[in-house]
């Protein structure tokens, strides 16, 4: 069994080393908020990880059913189309999309 004392000292060092890594963020945050590459980033990360996560997922569901391709293509069609003609709110958008996918897997 270790030392207590060691013990107190190897939390206390996590506590520390816990607390300077949350604390960090912030510190540099407003120095950041200037950056042109940061805003940048801010602005094409969002719609770059949604684009990367549908393409996997496209990949996954294409390779798993090749014969209901059609079934992908409708819900992915009716995700894009519902997103853009309905003021662009994504919750409504995907609702729809994985309903169609549903639907359609359930019926087909």
């Amino acid at each position: 069994m270790p030392d207590t004392g060691y013990m107190i000292a190897a939390v206390a060092i996590g506590g520390v080393i816990t607390v300077l890594l949350r604390a960090l963020p912030f510190a540099v945050l407003k120095p950041l908020r200037k950056s042109r590459f940061v805003q940048a980033v801010g602005r094409w990360m969002p719609a770059g990880l949604l684009l990367i996560l549908a393409v996997v997922m496209l990949a996954g569901e294409i390779a798993a059913r090749p014969g209901q391709l059609w079934i992908v293509a409708a819900a992915s069609a009716t995700t894009v189309l519902v997103h853009l003609f309905a003021g662009r709110r994504a919750l409504l958008s995907i609702f729809a999309g994985t309903g169609v996918y549903v639907l359609l897997l359930a019926l087909f």
